[in-house]
């Protein structure tokens, strides 16, 4: 049931192309970032919750079939390599219409320089109350949520500058 939710509200919100940044949906600034412990695409675990407080930790909630994802990966390509020595970086891969291989393959094609996680039972998209995909959440040094955004107009460095600095 949970992955028809998901993925009807995903799926209206890429079709609709009405879902814009910085909307006051999903998980609410300021809440402690809940840990979830996810796989990497070859079932290593990542504990995030062990990342959260450290440092800041960028989550972005990613499909290989979101055309607002693929439009943020420029953004977030340049932001890694400016700010990857002061920032996790993380992409989420929902449970939804993909799986490991489809993934891999994809990524053969399109790489990006950071982690993906692979969300196949939705306990991220549960813990941040992901809207849809494209969605962003960065979690400061602290561990609580600092900001959140989706779709394609947002601006990835803004929202790191006003985390880090």
């Amino acid at each position: 049931m949970l992955r028809i939710g998901l993925l009807t509200l995903l799926a209206s919100s890429w079709l609709t192309g009405a879902v814009t940044a910085q909307e006051k949906i999903g998980v609410p600034r300021g809440t402690p970032a809940q840990p979830v412990r996810l796989d990497d695409l070859d079932g290593r675990p990542v504990d995030l919750g062990e990342l959260f407080g450290r440092r800041p930790v960028l989550l972005e909630f990613w499909a290989l079939w979101c055309e607002n994802c693929e439009a943020l990966t420029p953004q977030l390509v340049a932001a890694h390599e400016k700010y990857k020595d002061r920032l996790d970086f993380f992409a989420v891969a929902v449970g939804v219409g993909q799986n490991p291989r489809s993934i891999r393959r994809y990524l053969r094609r399109h790489p990006i320089p950071f982690p993906m996680l692979w969300d196949e039972q939705g306990a991220a998209v549960r813990a941040f109350m992901t809207p849809a995909t494209s969605y962003i959440v960065i979690v400061d040094e602290e561990g609580r949520v600092a900001y959140t955004g989706i779709g394609r107009e947002q601006n990835i460095e803004a929202a790191i500058r006003g985390v880090i600095e």
